[in-house]
């Protein structure tokens, strides 16, 4: 058999991060303990959901879905110390990458000035068969671009007129649950915070057939990366350096 390939750590010299994820749970599926561990040493970490999640549960229309999903966001949140969570309210299934959302996602980081921006994968599977989903892949796209347009002045102008600066010391943003991460870091101690967050989200999970205990199924992937690390649960994502110096 052969050996899975060794993953870094990840660098803990930044002091404010911000989140930005195309539906409230993405973060919760792994991301989430490493939030935990992260706000335990101090530091800042602002959520941004792109959408409310309304499409999500069959079941339920959309105007009843939404602010469910939203309540349950700012509680898992609240469970790995997340004390601010802000939704874009675009819609749910049908995000597309261009310039609006671009925009949109340059002046949240304008506004929070954050060190890194921390998004979900969007490649288009998460690794062998498994293909990604639409607003995964429209989202981090535009947050990769959204964090160079934030240091740009002459991009999107009228973010001036609304009183944002520029902001371009953004060293890099941080995608979880990448097929091609190379970098994690240890959540060990923080993974129990990791499955309570998801476990906040009991009314949209209760919703989906067949889904597994959050326990459970956070404890695989934790145990994959942790023996990437050397540790016994880890969170691992790829990194997409903005500073080079």
């Amino acid at each position: 058999m052969v050996a899975p390939e060794p993953i870094e750590p990840l660098p803990e010299d930044w002091e404010r991060g911000l989140v930005i994820a195309a539906h409230p749970d993405d973060v919760e599926y792994g991301a989430a303990a490493a939030i935990a561990r992260w706000t335990g040493q101090g530091k800042t970490i602002v959520y941004c959901m792109v959408t409310s999640g309304e499409a999500g549960i069959d079941a339920m229309p959309p105007e009843q879905t939404g602010p469910l999903r939203e309540k349950e966001e700012r509680e898992a949140a609240r469970v790995v110390g997340v004390d601010e969570v802000e939704f874009l309210g675009y819609p749910d299934g049908v995000v597309e990458y261009g310039l609006p959302l671009r925009r949109d996602l340059a002046r949240v980081i304008r506004r929070h000035r954050p060190n890194i921006v921390i998004t979900g994968n969007f490649r288009e599977t998460f690794g062998g068969v498994m293909l990604n989903q639409a607003d995964h892949i429209a989202v981090g796209r535009a947050v990769l671009d959204a964090a160079r347009d934030a240091g740009n002045r002459w991009v999107f102008r009228e973010l001036l007129d609304e009183g944002h600066e520029p902001w371009n010391k953004v060293r890099a943003i941080w995608a979880g649950g990448s097929p091609e991460a190379r970098h994690g870091v240890d959540t060990t101690a923080t993974f129990q915070l990791g499955v309570q967050s998801l476990e906040a989200h009991a009314g949209y999970l209760g919703a989906l057939e067949g889904h597994p205990e959050p326990a459970e199924f956070l404890e695989g992937l934790a145990r994959a990366d942790g023996t990437r690390l050397g540790t016994r649960f880890a969170t691992s994502f790829e990194v997409y350096p903005l500073m080079l110096f």
